[in-house]
């Protein structure tokens, strides 16, 4: 099983990044993907939900009406569409596969929001 993360990068304050997800070795139709994040000295924290049925979404609080979470089940992939961004939001971004019992991350992308 592989999760692929890129689209990362520095980008100036009220920019925009889009981030991408590319699985393997899973039945990515079947999976609910997510988007976590890990700022420098904090604990991980989830960011968007994506469901495997409905394609249902859902957002923290931090980033609702800024971000947008989608997915392509023909190509396998998972897009984090990121506007108006702002220093807090600078982090690591994992994109995180999750069907019951079976969870699977990948390595990360830095997001990094400066001026």
């Amino acid at each position: 099983v592989q999760l692929v993360e890129s689209g990362g990068g520095l980008v100036q304050p009220g920019g925009s990044l889009r981030l991408s997800c590319a699985a393997s070795g899973i039945s990515f139709s079947s999976y609910d993907m997510y988007w976590d994040r890990q700022a420098p000295g904090k604990e991980r924290e989830w960011v968007a939900v994506v469901t495997s049925a409905a394609g249902s979404t859902n957002y923290a609080d931090s980033v609702k009406g800024r971000f947008t979470i989608s997915r392509d089940n023909a190509k396998n992939t998972v897009y984090l569409q990121m506007n108006s961004l702002n220093p807090e939001d600078t982090a690591v971004y994992y994109c995180h596969a999750n069907l019951i019992d079976r969870k699977y991350w990948g390595q990360g992308t830095q997001v990094t929001v400066s001026s």
